[in-house]
């Protein structure tokens, strides 16, 4: 149905769809923050209400408790069964696929790429169980890595500690690949989102821009704990929102550049659909996103690597991961002449 101009959803449509959209909104208005101002927001209220000793002893247990996120987190494991997180699988829909087994014993580093615009598929895969985690990689215990301003606020930091999210420090990939108290078992996964919020700047719908040359802080980390390099990419990731190219030197570049180093965000500039309309909105398109894990590449531990071994490795990772795009891209993607573009 078109009004002015503006193509809006039918009235009636299943029931499941309007779920799907709920859950995926319910992710988008996350990722933009939206629960960070709830939660510091109820915390300035309630200290000015006859509940005020709830934000007091709030107050001291994010004293007590500021560390967790760098040392295992708290995953509470029903959180990853939601029903919600089913119908954000579906809405697009996203699938994980399993290349090869794992071994139990051994620890990993999921180098994820591209980061696209708000990672859909790295939240769905590696932060709940929607996408059959468990069962496909029997024996491992995913950690999302994500953002250390996401443990800031007072309900986003549990949110995503439930989920099993760690933050993006040495100290705290460290300490779950070197098994350490929360995180004894072998078997642990750090999934990592390499390019960060840079390559989100980059996102354009049917490219895969990945900026990657010099980052090696992953690189490192695998070597001086031993743990297995594992290339993954998200076909589709890209695709989700249209976004603005934006040119070389023009001021929203300067913006975006200054978000990226004062403030550690990404300002792509998207179009989205609507919850009612199809023309115009925050909400992501109905698009498929196949996230394929690659190979392991073996680590062998050093305690002090040199820069020769590190750019060894990093050389060798990027070449597995364009491997496998290749080995995949015909499956996935719709344009089979699609290139790797590594910055």
């Amino acid at each position: 149905m078109k009004i002015f101009g503006i193509e809006f959803a039918p009235l009636y449509l299943p029931l499941k769809r309007r779920l799907q959209t709920l859950a995926v909104l319910f992710y988008v208005l996350l990722f933009l923050q939206a629960f960070s101002i709830i939660g510091f927001f109820l915390f300035i209220y309630l200290l000015f209400t006859k509940f005020y000793w709830l934000s007091l002893l709030y107050a001291i247990w994010y004293y007590m408790d500021f560390n967790r996120p760098y040392s295992g987190g708290r995953k509470v494991s029903w959180s990853k069964t939601w029903s919600i997180w089913k119908y954000f699988r579906d809405y697009f829909p996203i699938k994980l696929v399993k290349t090869v087994n794992l071994d139990p014993n051994e620890n990993y580093i999921f180098a994820i790429s591209p980061h696209g615009i708000m990672c859909f598929s790295a939240m769905i895969n590696f932060a709940t169980d929607a996408t059959e985690f468990p069962n496909l990689f029997p024996g491992l215990e995913p950690h999302l890595i994500t953002l250390n301003g996401q443990f800031y606020s007072p309900l986003m930091r549990e949110f995503f500690m439930m989920c099993g999210a760690c933050a993006c420090e040495e100290k705290s990939l460290k300490y779950i690949l070197t098994n350490k108290d929360r995180c004894k078992k072998k078997g642990q996964v750090c999934a990592l989102l390499i390019g960060g919020a840079r390559e989100s700047n980059e996102a354009y719908p049917g490219t895969y821009r990945l900026i990657l040359n010099r980052r090696k802080g992953f690189i490192r980390i695998a070597l001086e704990t031993g743990a297995q390099l594992v290339p993954v990419i998200s076909f589709g990731e890209n695709d989700v929102y249209n976004t603005v190219e934006v040119k070389n030197g023009s001021y929203i570049q300067t913006i975006q550049n200054f978000a990226k180093k004062y403030l550690n965000i990404g300002l792509p500039i998207i179009r989205g659909r609507g919850i009612f309309n199809y023309n115009f909105g925050i909400m992501p398109y109905r698009v498929p996103i196949n996230t394929i894990v690659g190979k392991p590449i073996p680590v062998t531990k050093i305690s002090n690597p040199t820069e020769e071994q590190v750019s060894k490795l990093h050389q060798q990772y990027k070449l597995e991961l364009i491997k496998l795009f290749e080995e995949n891209k015909s499956i996935y993607l719709k344009n089979k002449d699609a290139k790797l573009e590594i910055f």
